[in-house]
């Protein structure tokens, strides 16, 4: 079937989706439980609603407080394909019956050979159903609250995270913040000393397991169906990070300027007459990246309430692709689904070197996103490093709210 799906990845790229395809069998509506196989050992579990209206069926995945809707759903040859609406990514499934589905979870920003065997089954209780959940007479532990984290532990590429957790029983939900960004929005159970936590957005498939130790909590965080890394907490309520507004700074006052081809091939540059007392933000991302997606998000409200005012986004993607039709393309589908109406420019590949490359009168770009914030004197007032999206609750409501009155303060000046 591996051999079938890969070809089928290739017609879906050069098929329009307005073509007439069959339509979709009878499926059980209501909310199902998915699967993925991330390794022998391992599975992610998530929910996905179906519903149908009419003769239309409806698809959402949903993790914690979000909600994934499907596009385009639609059969090609014998199966069901699912569309992600911002990531390059489908799951490829096949009908056994009314409530079994069975197939792939293809991420086409790995390539066409990068797929996670998926099955989905009608019926959902838990996000990681155990029979011991019900039958289990011991008390869960509590993980509730704010956990000093690392990763990585006691190697070169140990980094710190904010572990923020709610618990309801058995059932949690939270995120991890890190000086680059978060792990969106996570959500599982707790069997009695133990953790279960996963994120399937379309980009990264996300699980993370932990047990309470002696000293805390011991854990695992396992990414998509190769990587997976340690991870240890105490409980810390006061625990934070380094300020993201401190990480990235300017080399020796130098002004922003760059150069990058826009979506229709055109020569673009900054800083231009266009440009001059207006207050600008300049965004680093990458449409491949989740945090980059939250950010843009919060950046195009941002520009439809302020740029009557004067406000102005730059948004440079480095994206997935060995050359600029192919980068650009993913930009322009970006641009497309999120109706943005502020300029994105195409930077190159994906890859933080280049992007310093690019800005060198910045010490590095140490994270996509990376944003820069120009008032209208031209000078840098604040340069951001990463975003803590709107899975991180009080931080993402904070961080967007000190943005709105800094963005107010710079129009008014």
């Amino acid at each position: 079937m591996l051999k079938t799906v890969y070809c089928l990845c290739f017609t879906l790229l050069s098929f329009s989706i307005l073509s007439q395809t069959p339509k979709i069998k009878s499926l059980k509506t209501g909310s199902w439980s998915g699967n993925l196989s991330l390794n022998t050992s391992h599975n992610l579990h998530f929910q996905i609603d179906i519903q149908k209206v009419k003769k239309e069926y409806f698809f959402t995945i949903l993790n914690g407080k979000e909600q994934i809707k499907m596009i385009h759903p639609r059969v090609e040859r014998d199966s069901l394909v699912l569309e992600f609406p911002l990531f390059n990514s489908l799951l490829v499934l096949k009908r056994h019956d009314a409530e079994n589905l069975k197939g792939y979870w293809l991420n086409l920003n790995k390539g066409v050979n990068y797929s996670i065997p998926c099955e989905l089954n009608f019926g959902y209780t838990d996000r990681f159903p155990s029979q011991k959940l019900f039958l289990s007479t011991t008390q869960p532990s509590n993980f509730n609250g704010m956990w000093e984290c690392f990763f990585e532990p006691g190697t070169p590429d140990e980094y710190k995270a904010v572990g923020v957790f709610t618990q309801q029983y058995t059932k949690i939900e939270g995120t991890f913040l890190t000086e680059t960004g978060d792990y969106r929005f996570l959500e599982g159970n707790v069997l009695e000393d133990s953790l279960y936590l996963s994120c399937f957005d379309g980009s990264h498939a996300f699980l993370f397991t932990g047990r309470i130790s002696q000293n805390g909590i011991d854990g695992k965080f396992y990414s998509g169906k190769h990587w997976e890394t340690s991870w240890t907490a105490v409980k810390n309520e006061t625990f934070s990070l380094t300020h993201p507004d401190s990480l990235t700074h300017l080399v020796d006052l130098a002004r922003v300027q760059f150069s990058f081809k826009d979506l229709n091939g055109n020569d673009f540059h900054f800083p231009t007459t266009a440009y001059e007392n207006k207050v600008t933000i300049i965004q680093i991302m990458g449409t491949w990246c989740p945090n980059c997606m939250d950010e843009t998000k919060f950046y195009a409200d941002l520009y439809a309430k302020y740029h009557s005012k004067g406000l102005e986004i730059i948004s440079i993607g480095y994206e997935i692709g060995t050359d600029y039709l192919a980068q650009a393309a993913s930009i322009k589908r970006l641009k497309d689904r999120l109706n943005i109406a502020y300029p994105l420019l195409v930077g190159g590949s994906a890859n933080k070197n280049l992007a310093s490359t690019h800005f060198s009168m910045l010490n590095q770009i140490i994270s996509f996103p990376t944003s820069i914030l120009i008032g209208k004197d031209g000078l840098v007032r604040k340069i951001h490093t990463g975003f803590n999206g709107p899975g991180t609750g009080k931080y993402y409501e904070t961080y967007t709210q000190e943005t709105v009155d800094l963005i107010e303060k710079l129009l008014n000046e």
